[in-house]
């Protein structure tokens, strides 16, 4: 049985994706597997993802999904999946692999050492003695929406849209994940709503205690934000939306 599973959301990722370094990992970490979502792509991406499950078909699956659905709903799908498997963590990691994939076991050993803790989340911090390589555009960009996320939450969180995060498999984790989400790309926004919605209910401690931002040692960027300058209005009405949601 796989005590961890990562969900990696995939769509048009043929020329990215780099099935060696997934089985390498599986291979050098057991208890850890992955379930690869073809997120409708229109390239060679299912057959890359169909080749890893076949290649280590013990710790490796793949799903497709018919048509695109943006990466929340591949996110979630996989998610959904992963619950047969009866991991005791399950997470998501973006399919390019900007945040290494060494950086799992570090997540892992964080919540088997705090038992608290239900979510670890990876923060890409720009500190001395760290890789964290990012263009300056997009560096202040994501700080500006991370401070209005913060407002939104109220909660001192640094940033919500890093694509690397790990959950302890509870009921929280089910119900963060039994309904679709209503943005497709602000989806990490709406998981810590939902995270509150059951702390509130008594179903978790305060976010505060329960949830890890884990500063990354490296992360690179790599190929274009889903999000620039010009989106400012649709991703305000976004947060407009799931602020009145939740």
């Amino acid at each position: 049985m796989l005590e961890t599973i990562l969900i990696v959301p995939c769509y048009n990722e043929a020329r990215r994706f780099q099935p060696p370094l997934f089985i390498d990992f599986v291979d050098r970490h057991p208890d850890c597997g992955f379930l690869l979502v073809n997120d409708g792509s229109r390239d060679q991406t299912r057959d890359l993802l169909q080749q890893v499950a076949a290649a280590r078909p013990k710790s490796c699956f793949a799903l497709s999904l018919e048509r695109n659905q943006g990466k929340a709903e591949a996110v979630r799908q996989g998610m959904l999946a992963a619950r047969e498997h009866k991991p005791a963590f399950a997470g998501f990691w973006d399919a390019d692999l900007a945040t290494p994939l060494d950086t799992v076991p570090e997540f892992i050993a964080l919540l088997k050492q705090r038992p608290e803790l239900r979510l670890v989340m990876g923060s890409r911090v720009r500190l001395l003695g760290r890789q964290v390589e990012r263009r300056a555009s997009r560096h202040y960009v994501g700080r500006c929406l991370a401070t209005i996320i913060s407002l939104i939450l109220g909660l001192p969180v640094y940033d919500t849209q890093c694509g690397a995060k790990l959950f302890r498999c509870d009921h929280a984790w089910e119900q963060a994940f039994a309904e679709p989400f209503i943005s497709r790309w602000l989806f990490d926004v709406e998981i810590l709503a939902r995270y509150q919605q059951a702390a509130r209910k008594a179903l978790l401690p305060p976010l505060e205690r329960c949830i890890y931002e884990s500063p990354l040692q490296t992360w690179h960027e790599i190929g274009q934000s889903h999000l620039g300058l010009k989106d400012g209005p649709r991703v305000l009405l976004a947060l407009a939306r799931i602020w009145w949601t939740y």
